[in-house]
């Protein structure tokens, strides 16, 4: 039941007091850093949209609407047209940031409700919706095999790169760089599954190099690394890591701190920049993911092999993760599995 007395709070006080009860909710387990720290940033996005001493209370449905279409056209700053300010209505928050935004606040909203904050809760009222995935993105999520091909090779090749005049060892990244590409595009993690790795989570078994990831919910799966990013890895540890670090990172700044998850675009970006440019299309760590999902998908691997390579608790997740390639539908007919074999009439 809601309090008999409604506490007037500022949006700025209801989000720190909001704040505080999600990342108490990690101390549980009951929801992981990451998300909380995602929950956290929207809200602070809130309250820079709302305006931090306007009483939470006084917002409408109307004032929510303002505030939705506000953050959809804000830059992202995942992109390079975001970071630029280049890129006019299409620079904006792609549809699945929007949608999470919007769910971010409709849960605070509804804690408010609850904790005697507002009266009514201003997100029933609301008439913007969150876009659907679909048609509407302006293009897809997955790299296509070329595309793929040329970031991997790409990154492959940085272990060749000769050193910058001037450039101490310390300060050189290429391998770092290529190893943080190749676990992205063949193995799919999470970019915070990514950025949270320690070196001791990569252990060998029966000659297969394993990766634990730590995931959702507390959750772990052992991934095997394929051969060639196995050797990149172990050229990485070898000589690519700063030496002197007491830091358990796996992936480091060339000052010896463990790399944030927003370091993560700007290595995606500058490794595209050595594909060539038929090949070379600009794509998001999650992007990447999705990358994985639909070749191997494509490839016919087996669907529950796929989940637990990116660390799915149902199979029925995968089919958002799954992109059309062009021309498979041609592919799969021409290869018939009931036609093989027989002779032509």
């Amino acid at each position: 039941m809601r309090p008999a007395e409604l506490d007037r709070l500022t949006v700025a006080e209801a989000a720190d007091r909001y704040v505080e009860l999600v990342r108490a909710r990690t101390l549980t387990g009951a929801l992981s850093r990451s998300t909380a720290e995602v929950y956290a940033r929207d809200v602070a996005t809130l309250v820079e949209l709302a305006g931090e001493r306007v009483v939470l209370d006084d917002l409408s449905g109307e004032d929510v609407d303002a505030i939705l279409l506000a953050f959809a056209r804000k830059p992202d700053g995942r992109t390079a047209a975001g970071r630029s300010g280049a890129g006019g209505a299409g620079a904006g928050q792609s549809p699945s940031s929007q949608a999470r935004f919007r769910r971010s606040i409709s849960a605070l909203f509804k804690h408010a409700t609850l904790a005697g904050w507002v009266q009514m809760n201003p997100m029933t009222q609301s008439a913007v919706t969150a876009k659907e995935r679909g048609g509407l993105r302006p293009e897809r999520r997955a790299l296509t095999r070329e595309q793929a091909q040329g970031l991997i090779g790409a990154a492959q090749t940085l272990r060749e790169v000769a050193p910058e005049r001037g450039k101490r060892r310390d300060q050189r990244t290429e391998l770092r760089d290529a190893v943080i590409v190749l676990l992205l595009a063949t193995m799919g993690p999470r970019v915070s599954e990514l950025v949270r790795a320690n070196v001791e989570d990569f252990y060998t078994n029966d000659g297969v190099r394993y990766w634990r990831i730590f995931g959702k919910g507390g959750r772990t799966r052992d991934v095997p690394l394929p051969d060639d990013v196995a050797r990149v890895l172990q050229e990485y540890l070898a000589r690519g890591r700063p030496p002197e670090t007491t830091d358990k990172a796996l992936l480091l700044s060339w000052r010896g701190r463990r790399l944030a998850r927003g370091d993560v675009q700007a290595v995606i970006d500058r490794v595209q920049r050595r594909v060539a440019p038929d090949q070379r299309r600009s794509v998001t760590p999650h992007g990447l993911r999705h990358t994985t999902a639909t070749h191997l998908l494509a490839d016919a691997v087996d669907m529950d092999a796929v989940r637990r390579v990116l660390g799915h608790g149902d199979l029925s997740t995968l089919g958002r993760y799954r992109d059309d390639l062009p021309g498979e539908l041609e592919v799969a007919m021409r290869s018939h599995p009931l036609l093989r074999g027989r002779p032509a009439p």
